[in-house]
This record gives C-alpha cells, structure tokens and sequence, in this order.
C-alpha cells in the first residue's frame, strides 16, 4: 500500500517541506530509513539520524528547526505532534492492513447464532449456539467461541483465542492469539479423605469496552458472579487473572503477572512484569507495582510498592541499603562478640 507525502500530510494537518509527491509504501525507524519508507523524529536524541537516513518522508515537531540540511531525498512534514501522529499513522496502517470480511468457506457457525454486519470469521473458526457477535467484529482462522458468549461491536480475537460459554466480550477489543477467557476457576476443597473435590465454578467473565489482552493470557470465570476486566484495560503476554478477580478502568499489567482469585484491583493501577497479587486483598486508585513484587497485603490510593514481601518504595529504598550490607553488619557483629568474649 502506497501512500504520498500530500496524503499523509492532509490527514495529520501537517505542513510538507520537500517533495508533495513523495512515495512510501512502508515504516521504518529513523535510524533504520531506506528508499520509500516513512519515519518520524520525536525525541531530539536521535536527531543526528535525521541528516543521515535514507527514508523518503520524516515527520517532525512543526517547533523543531533543523540544525543541518537534511538529504534532497527526504522530504519532512511538519505537525504538533510527531509521536502522536506517528501512532496515529500505525493505526491507520494497521486498520488497512486487518480490514477482512466476510465468512470463509471452513468456518462453522450454529444456526441459532447471530453475526453482525460487516463481520469477518476465517476457517476453521467455531461459533457454538446462542452466541452473539456485533457489527464489524473479527474472528481469526480456529477460534472458538462458547455457547452464549456476546461480543461487542468492532472487536478483534485473533487466531487461536478461546472463549468459554457464557463470558461477555465488549466492544472495541482486541484479544490476541492464544488467549483463554473463562475456563474454571481454581477452586477445590479438602474432604476428610485428605482429597480435593472440585468446586464447580458457575460465574463467567465479563471483559468491558476498549480492552486489550496479549497473546497467552488465561482469564479464569468465577466460582460465583463475573470476574471482571474494566473499561480500557490493557493486559500484556502471559498474564494470569484468576476466579472473581476485579481490575479497574484503565489499569495496565506487564507481563507473566498473576493475580490470586478475588483480589480487586482499582482504576488507574499500572503493574510490571512478575507481579504477583494475593488473593482477598484490595489495591486501591493509582497503585503503582515495581516488576517481581510481591503484593501480600491491601494498600490504599496512590500506593507504590516494590520488594517481595511488598514495602512502600521509600521504605523499601531505605531497607534495601541495609540488605546491601547485612554481610559488613554480621562481620562486626561477630567480632564485637568475640571481643566481649575476650573481656569476659
């Protein structure tokens, strides 16, 4: 797909320097230019690409002046913005890029189902009975979807998602491959054989508007009522959420988290990667979890915790000065009792 530079600069409202016809058909990092591709400089550190690259058009800030000329080849496009009209620029590409439609020739869908208009389902894909899909919605070659299951307007499940019966998927999401939504919770109970007997888990999910979920994520239903992903939440790869967990609006978790059933997360939380989240406990607005803590406790709005077992970052900063030298302290410690022994 082609595009030139008074198309791009039409859409973004940006001012061309150079060449109004010049071409590109791909994207590419400014360091990393070549013949017809599309860049952008935001961060001024790497402005010393921008007298080098081979790339055919580079966006910048309409604020940004260059210090040296750029290559007659490489045309610039000048905007408020040019981080954000560079995202904006992906988005477009990647909507071109995905916008399939139509229902292959190997895919099953039940006859009680019910598909919207504009839909896209590849080969091999299974829709079960009663299950509702919205206008625009994207169902990627062997995917399966449960009986019952609704899903929203203009949603994406790439190829291999999973989504057990009776789970709500809403609109705007994009869940990617390999990702499981709904299966059972972990829940068992101990009979006086000393053996686990299964708890059924009856509850489902529920995955709200504009949620986005990495490939090999596992979304457990609840025992009872609906685990919950809210409104703009963003889950990386291998995320783990168990039953009856809660996770506000706009919370974002990195990757290989796990979060222990029943635990509520609030709106605006942002995780690293390893986290983990024990079950029962609330985390308030806003908390802020450093990669590898472990979270065993409630903590309120505006928390930020690292270390495992989990501090508040202060005073983990100062505890970990003395972990650092624990192996001094124990030396003197040792010879101080020598020397007491001595005097005794």
């Amino acid at each position: 797909m082609e595009f030139s530079a008074n198309q791009i600069a039409e859409l973004l409202n940006g001012e061309i320097i150079g060449d109004s016809e010049a071409k590109v058909n791909q994207l590419a990092k400014i360091e990393e230019g070549e013949a017809q591709s599309l860049s952008f400089l935001a961060n001024l550190a790497y402005e010393e690409h921008l007298y080098t690259t081979d790339a055919s058009i580079v966006i910048i800030n309409k604020d940004f002046t260059p210090a040296q000329p750029v290559k007659n080849t490489c045309t610039l496009i000048k905007v408020d913005n040019a981080y954000e009209c560079f995202a904006q620029l992906l988005e477009t590409y990647n909507q071109f890029k995905n916008n399939k439609s139509g229902i292959e020739e190997l895919a099953f869908i039940d006859t009680s189902a019910k598909v919207g208009e504009d839909a896209y389902i590849g080969g091999f894909a299974y829709i079960s009975e009663g299950a509702i899909l919205g206008k625009n919605v994207k169902i990627y070659p062997h995917v399966y979807i449960g009986n019952n299951v609704k899903v929203g307007d203009n949603t994406t499940l790439f190829s291999g998602v999973k989504i057990y019966h009776d789970c709500v998927i809403g609109s705007n999401c994009t869940i990617h491959s390999g990702t499981v939504i709904g299966p059972d919770g972990f829940g068992f109970a101990p009979n006086s054989e000393n053996e686990y007997n299964k708890v059924p888990q009856i509850g489902n999910v529920i995955v709200e508007d504009h949620v986005e979920m990495g490939a090999n994520c596992t979304i457990d239903r609840a025992t009872i009522g609906s685990t919950k992903i809210k409104k703009g939440v963003k889950l990386d790869n291998l995320v783990h959420v168990a039953h009856n967990v809660i996770i506000g609006n706009n919370s974002v978790v990195a990757g290989q988290t796990g979060i222990a059933g029943s635990a509520k997360i609030g709106e605006n939380c942002m995780f690293g990667g390893q986290v983990g989240v024990t079950g029962h406990i609330t985390l308030g607005d806003n908390v802020r979890v450093a990669a590898q803590t472990g979270v065993s406790k409630s903590y309120k709005d505006n928390a930020t915790l690292q270390g495992s077992p989990a501090f508040e970052v202060k005073e983990f900063t100062k505890s970990y000065v003395g972990f650092k030298n624990l192996p001094d302290i124990i030396k003197r410690l040792n010879e101080l009792e020598r020397k007491v022994n001595d005097n005794e």
